[in-house]
């Protein structure tokens, strides 16, 4: 099998966190998050158990609802971010962004709560590999998305307050919630890679103390 490598490398690169330019207005079908989602279960899990689960939430009392939450978990620190960020930098573009999705998250057509059987406290390393036979899926999810038009952001704010959000939704104790992705199709698709260090410099050859360049 051959890939495409200008186009595998323009989605792997162009995959941004999609805030401002998410379409609140234009509705997301279930076969093509359906779609998405089989494409995100292919990604590989942990001794191949599978325990990735997925709560979407359409319902606009629950997305409202659930919205709430996270301004209550971090709407303070995100509003207070993007005041004090360096005006003109990218970290102040982001949290500026961060800050206005967390106002307008109710709007999203769509929201996804990627869940892993198990818990943290309950599994090796620290949750390592709990967290790591989800994330996997999460990415392809979003890769998935992006090829078809729509966008999506991985934020995490509302976990402060998982107990309120399982609640709400009925999500079993023995479930563990890994983030929220507001799911809509973007305005736009011209999406750029964005500035990151020379990998050189992050990149470490035996020990940390011996740059790879």
């Amino acid at each position: 099998m051959e890939f495409d490598l200008t186009q595998t490398d323009a989605l792997l690169s162009t995959t941004r966190a999609v805030r401002k330019r998410l379409d609140f207005d234009r509705e997301v079908p279930d076969d093509v998050l359906l779609e998405c989602l089989r494409l995100a279960v292919q990604a590989p899990t942990g001794s191949n158990r599978q325990g990735w689960r997925w709560m979407v939430i359409r319902d606009a009392a629950k997305k409202e609802a659930l919205a709430e939450i996270y301004r209550q978990a971090g709407g303070e620190y995100l509003s207070n971010a993007a005041k004090e960020a360096e005006s003109g930098t990218q970290t102040a573009r982001v949290m500026d962004s961060a800050n206005f999705l967390a106002q307008n998250m109710a709007k999203v057509p769509v929201m996804v709560i990627p869940l892993i059987v198990g818990r943290p406290e309950e599994s090796p390393g620290n949750g390592a590999g709990l967290f790591g036979s989800i994330i996997p899926a999460m990415w392809s999810f979003q890769l998935a998305l992006r090829s078809r038009g729509l966008g999506s952001c991985l934020t995490t704010l509302h976990l402060q307050k998982e107990a309120e959000a399982a609640e709400l939704l009925g999500i079993p104790p023995h479930l563990t919630q890994v983030g929220l992705l507001p799911v809509a199709y973007t305005k736009g698709t011209d999406f750029k890679p964005a500035k990151r260090p020379p990998v050189e410099e992050i990149t470490y050859l035996d020990t940390y103390k011996n740059p790879i360049r």
